[in-house]
């Protein structure tokens, strides 16, 4: 993989979905580092991505039909979708200068036949210690599914499968991918938003391959 832009400050920015000086965002952050050490950056990294991996549910895992897409509207909710998720794990890492990018994936879709392709959602985080960008996947753990935090070997939700045509979109972006970002916007409910999520699967693989 490889960043999309080489000015890290890129990785740092804020906007309307990631917006990191939400007082909501703030508090949970600022309660979230209280007693660690200042210059531990890897175990505030590890404790921010477990807090929205295991505390933030996945929409899906709980049957919720409300769509949140901002990074504060997934806190407050409680719950989002994997892309969702990446855009409160990217804010609050952002709120502590923590640099935090966006990665996407072709997957199969287990519910509806191997030939159906979905978009998943997940982050890449630049560690400053070691130099070097890792994956985290913050979907949230079940049966199936045992992403954790590591930062020598990836350890994300689902690894790819070449053999099914699935793929590793090879850049980590700066920003959410704008058709996912309005796709969360304007779905009422998850219903209207699995009708419309192939637009963004289309925008990243297409122009890509």
């Amino acid at each position: 993989m490889h960043a999309e832009s080489n000015n890290i400050q890129d990785y740092l920015k804020k906007s309307e979905a990631i917006n990191y000086d939400h007082e909501l965002i703030v508090s949970k952050c600022l309660e979230l580092k209280k007693g660690m050490e200042e210059e531990d950056e890897i175990s505030l990294i590890k404790k921010i991505y477990e807090f929205v991996r295991d505390d933030i549910d996945h929409s899906g895992d709980i049957g919720a039909q409300e769509v949140t897409c901002k990074a504060s509207e997934v806190l407050e909710s409680g719950h989002g979708i994997c892309c969702a998720k990446s855009h409160l794990l990217a804010a609050m890492l952002r709120f502590f200068g923590i640099p935090a990018g966006f990665c996407y994936q072709k997957l199969c879709s287990g519910q509806e036949g191997v030939n159906r392709k979905v978009l998943h959602g997940l982050n890449a985080i630049y560690l400053k210690d070691l130099d070097r960008w890792v994956k985290l996947d913050s979907r949230g753990n079940k049966p199936g599914v045992d992403a954790q935090f590591s930062i020598y070997e990836e350890k994300i939700a689902w690894p790819v499968n070449k053999e099914r045509g699935e793929e590793d979109h090879p850049v980590i972006f700066k920003e959410p991918n704008p058709t996912v970002v309005e796709v969360l916007k304007r779905s009422n409910n998850r219903k209207e938003m699995w009708a419309q999520w192939d637009l963004g699967l289309r925008d990243l693989f297409s122009n890509y391959e």
